[in-house]
């Protein structure tokens, strides 16, 4: 589900399992630009393979040793500042297959950009020379003769955990930023919580708990379903996913824990249909704020149990503020906790080069990141 909320719209989806081989239909709407064979590649590396399939007990064992983190890349290069800049480069590292990890972005008093990416390579090929001369030619493909200098680097275990933490925010920002709902009323009126209905059902199945969602469709919803259930170890038997007319669902779970037994427990009830509801209604935060003369956009998201970001969320980011016509000053992804749980934070502060404010109101740009976010035009 994560590859698919890259490229995919989905309009009718069907998954069922016997407790070891998983059947599963998309029928799909593809873009112009899908590359429907790495799509495939893609899916085929995230399944498990044949061996671990028939042998489902050892596949689960505690024995099995977790799979070796990927290594991290230091991406560094200088330029001359221009429109729209950070977006094209985060469009050449996602066509290579080059995952963002942190980002610090600084643009210089003479209009110079000095940009540090940490990426992980889907092709696990960076380290090659080949490699490596592939993806600076296609940045200088983009960027053309503004590119000063380009240089990518492996770093070490120690700078790459470190690469992860966030910078300082200030608690009434995180506060405000991570209780309050996004105020958008994207379709027909109505707010995403009041599009949505949840329904926790243990006397249709004799041996499941069905869980009955209806919504709106938007981007990465399969996705934040799935990783919900993923957190509470929860396995689904068969689901059904259908898009109904004025872009809402309807989907239905047949789920069991991972016991093997239906989810009775009233208060595992409780708390898997709150955060459900949570991830349905605002899966991720957004919210522009004014530090002094600056303005500076934050955008947050949950981080799996499993350790795994949220999939191009600074891509969404950075193409709608090329939209709006608005420049970046400096950009930071980095990691911490707030209250229990580790949110993914993105920190970009907005330029405004006449030094008049900026040309877009901080609401208008509020709102276009979300709805790009959330896949809706």
């Amino acid at each position: 589900f994560e590859v698919l909320k890259v490229v995919l719209c989905w309009s009718l989806e069907d998954a069922s399992t016997d407790g070891k081989w998983c059947y599963t239909v998309f029928w799909v709407v593809g873009k112009p630009n899908t590359r429907l064979g790495l799509l495939k590649e893609r899916l085929v590396e995230v399944c498990p393979t044949f061996a671990s399939a028939s042998a489902i007990s050892f596949f689960y064992s505690s024995q099995i040793q977790s799979p070796r983190p990927p290594d991290v890349f230091l991406l560094k290069f200088c330029c001359y500042d221009q429109r729209g800049l950070l977006h094209d480069v985060t469009w050449v590292l996602s066509e290579l297959e080059l995952t963002i990890k942190k980002v610090k972005v600084s643009t210089t008093p003479d209009g110079k950009v000095m940009d540090l990416f940490f990426v992980t390579d889907s092709r696990e090929l960076l380290h090659t020379k080949k490699r490596k001369d592939d993806t600076i030619d296609h940045l200088r493909s983009v960027i053309g003769d503004a590119m000063i200098s380009c240089e990518i680097e492996l770093v070490d275990s120690e700078v790459a955990s470190c690469s992860q933490a966030a910078g300082f925010l200030p608690s009434i920002i995180t506060e405000d930023m991570f209780q309050r709902e996004m105020p958008l009323k994207p379709l027909d009126g109505l707010s995403t919580s009041e599009n949505v209905s949840l329904t926790i059902d243990n006397l249709l199945s004799p041996a499941h708990t069905l869980v009955h969602i209806c919504c709106q469709e938007r981007k990465g919803l399969l996705y934040d379903i799935m990783r919900t259930l993923k957190d509470f170890n929860i396995q689904i038997s068969y689901g059904r996913f259908s898009l109904r007319q004025r872009r809402s669902c309807e989907i239905d779970l047949f789920t069991m824990q991972a016991d093997g037994k239906k989810i009775v427990d009233p208060s595992k009830q409780m708390a898997l249909a709150s955060r459900l509801e949570s991830e349905l209604n605002q899966p991720l935060r957004v919210a522009v704020v004014s530090r002094g003369p600056d303005t500076e956009l934050l955008v947050a998201n949950l981080v799996e149990l499993s350790g795994k970001g949220r999939p191009l969320v600074f891509y969404d980011i950075t193409f709608a503020l090329k939209m709006l016509n608005t420049c970046i000053f400096s950009a930071e992804i980095g990691r911490r906790m707030i209250g229990d749980r580790e949110w993914e934070v993105y920190r970009v502060l907005l330029d405004d080069r006449e030094g008049e404010g900026l040309s877009v109101p901080q609401v208008k740009i509020e709102e276009e990141v979300w709805k790009t976010l959330m896949g809706w035009d």
